[in-house]
Formats: C-alpha cells, structure tokens, sequence
C-alpha cells in the first residue's frame, strides 16, 4: 500500500468498505441462518418418510398430491443435497468476508495509530 498524503481520507474509504462487508456479512450470516434451518427441516421430513406406512402427500404448489412414497424420499434427497452444497458455499463466502473484515479492521488500526 502505498503512503497516503491525507490518512483521513483514507480512512473514510476503508470505513466505507468496512461497513458494506459488515452489511455482506450480516446478509451471508442470515443466509446461513435459513439454510441450515432448511437442512434441519429435510433431515427431519426424511426421517419421517423412512418411517412411513401407507399413503405418502406431497406439497406441490400449495395442494398435497398423494405421491409414491421412493420418490418422495428421492425428492427430499435431491433438496437436501442442494441445501448442502448452498450451505458449503455459503459457508465459503462468509469465511472470505469475515477475513475481509479483519484485514479492513487491521489496516484502519494501523492508519489510526500512524496518525497519532
């Protein structure tokens, strides 16, 4: 990084970033929130699929259609497997932005303690 003539300007510019990547991070941790309560909610529709005699429902656009009791079990499988993968990304993203805030954080003590 190269010396800056006004620190305080500087300052105001990683303030800004750091406050968008506060934001991002608030967004990606809501986020994370929901899927993992998403991936609760399929482990527990699985569970009981797998115990099921009978008759199995399935809600498609509002109704509950009856529905073959496998591909009910294979659809939860398959929403499942997507929570999974949106939760492993999900989970990237928010590591690279609370690195970003450290390293924003960081550069901002420096400058401060620079300045005085």
């Amino acid at each position: 990084m190269e010396p800056q003539s006004n620190p305080q300007k500087e300052i105001e510019k990683l303030a800004k970033e750091y406050q968008i990547a506060q934001e991002q991070l608030r967004l990606v941790t809501l986020q994370l929130e929901q899927l993992k309560a998403q991936e609760a909610e399929l482990s527990g529709a699985k569970e009981q699929l797998e115990k099921a005699t009978g008759k199995t429902y399935s809600s498609i656009g509002g109704i509950m259609v009856e529905t073959d009791k496998e591909k009910a079990l294979a659809d939860v499988n398959d929403k499942a497997e997507l929570t999974k993968a949106r939760l492993n990304s999900i989970n990237k993203q928010y590591t690279e932005l609370r690195n970003k805030e450290k390293t924003l954080n960081d550069k901002i003590t420096e400058i401060y303690k620079g300045v005085q």
